[in-house]
């Protein structure tokens, strides 16, 4: 017997919202995503794939992150330096591989970090990626190709910032 909407939102609803989370990395927005394509699936619940709704929510997600105008207001602002922060050791070294892909990331255009996201966290296929998006599997290549290469970019740039004898970075 399928599930009920409100018992496929109870057993997905952390993972979807995890899902959206990592597309966006915005912890408000992401629920934002997930409840606006929620609502749109739940109008529709009975013409949906009862057995499998995962991938029409999945791409509603990633459909409606791309296609959103976010106001100025939302978007995250560039500050010439970090401010400071209180790093106990344990938290600091366990977290700043994380917090560095974080940034990168958000350095991404949306469709990039997108494919990337589908690449790599739900390990989908090119076809597949394709689908989500909306596009040919060769543009799928190419967003994950430049935004690689982007990132290995940034990654070589922050490191000839770093200074290698006290180990921190220098903000120019």
């Amino acid at each position: 017997m399928p599930p009920s909407f409100e018992e496929y939102v109870h057993a997905r609803g952390p993972d979807l919202l995890r899902f959206a989370y990592v597309l966006c990395g915005d912890y408000h927005l992401a629920q934002d995503l997930v409840q606006e394509v929620l609502a749109k699936a739940y109008r529709r619940w009975s013409r949906i794939d009862s057995d499998n709704p995962d991938p029409y929510v999945r791409k509603g997600i990633v459909r409606t992150h791309l296609s959103w105008r976010m106001r100025r207001a939302n978007r995250e602002t560039i500050v010439e330096h970090a401010p400071d922060r209180q790093a106990g050791v344990d938290f600091s070294t366990r977290h700043a591989a994380r917090d560095e892909l974080w940034a990168l990331l958000a350095t991404l255009t949306k469709t990039q970090r997108a494919v990337l996201v589908l690449r790599y966290f739900q390990d989908l296929s090119d076809r597949q990626i394709a689908e989500l998006v909306g596009c040919a599997e060769a543009t799928v290549r190419v967003h994950a190709h430049r935004g690689l290469a982007k990132l290995r970019a940034r990654m070589a740039a922050e490191a000839d910032l770093t200074d290698p004898a006290v180990g921190v970075t220098r903000w120019a």
